[in-house]
């Protein structure tokens, strides 16, 4: 059958050209004709014929010197763009959920908004003693664990101005009441990957877990947090909540594209 003729379900051509780079993305790196064409179950001069109709697409490119094919610019371009259209929050949902799942904790989740983090959801567990978290509440920077994480690793032109007005609170603990102690702190939790708060000024008698969730461009994007009644889970780095609360995050992280170190605020 022609490779041009249409099916009933669809151009064959196109599902052909599709079945390479499938390939492609599935071998990892670079690679040769040959197999290419292994990979994608065709012989190598039908895979060739593709190959040049997707390098005049701008989907895949040759290496002049190694003769090998790879991905090229509109293909990653492609990916990016999805990427960045994923539906973040509804992942993040699903994510919460199972955490709650996991800790039998209340968790919650957290994006960026105009004038700090906002709780968009928050995952009730099943326990008789229970905090909880008010979808839409707006969280400091500095009394709250997912407060943190943002002043962590948003940009500092961000976080600056809300920084400075929540230093001049006359509430904050003495250890939080010069900029250069807060530095220190937001370098310590970019250290360890998690924030916390337990029986702090705010909220008297809560503990709180937060660790960040990152993007394709390696920035943070939202946050995932834990909360309970102090004294009613391990705050410890080795302790399993906050192990769970990180494992959550590196992976929702990957699921959205992030690779490699985060990129710290500039």
């Amino acid at each position: 059958m022609n490779d041009e003729i249409d099916s009933r379900h669809g151009v064959q051509s196109l599902e052909i050209g599709m079945s390479i780079l499938r390939a492609m993305v599935d071998g990892q790196r670079s690679m040769m004709l040959k197999d290419i064409a292994a990979a994608a179950d065709m012989p190598p001069s039908k895979a060739h014929r593709y190959l040049v109709s997707l390098i005049r697409a701008g989907l895949v490119e040759q290496d002049p010197m190694s003769s090998r094919y790879d991905l090229g610019p509109f293909a990653l371009n492609v990916g990016l763009v999805a990427l960045d259209r994923l539906d973040r929050v509804r992942l993040g949902l699903n994510v919460i959920a199972e955490l709650r799942d996991e800790i039998n904790q209340t968790t919650a989740l957290a994006v960026w908004g105009d004038k700090g983090p906002v709780v968009v959801r928050w995952e009730r567990p099943r326990r008789p003693i229970t905090v909880n978290v008010i979808t839409g509440t707006v969280l400091d920077l500095l009394s709250s664990a997912t407060g943190r994480i943002f002043a962590a690793w948003m940009p500092r032109k961000v976080v600056a101005p809300l920084l400075a007005a929540e230093l001049k609170a006359a509430d904050l603990p003495a250890e939080l009441r010069s900029k250069a102690a807060v530095e220190a702190m937001l370098a310590g939790i970019r250290a360890q990957g998690f924030a916390s708060t337990e029986g702090f000024h705010r909220v008297r008698g809560v503990a709180a877990v937060a660790a960040p969730v990152f993007n394709f461009r390696n920035e943070i994007t939202m946050a995932l947090v834990a909360v309970g009644v102090q004294g009613m889970f391990d705050m410890g780095a080795e302790g399993e909540l906050v192990q769970r609360v990180r494992h959550h995050a590196a992976a929702l992280s990957l699921r959205l594209g992030a690779t490699g170190e985060p990129k710290p605020p500039q």
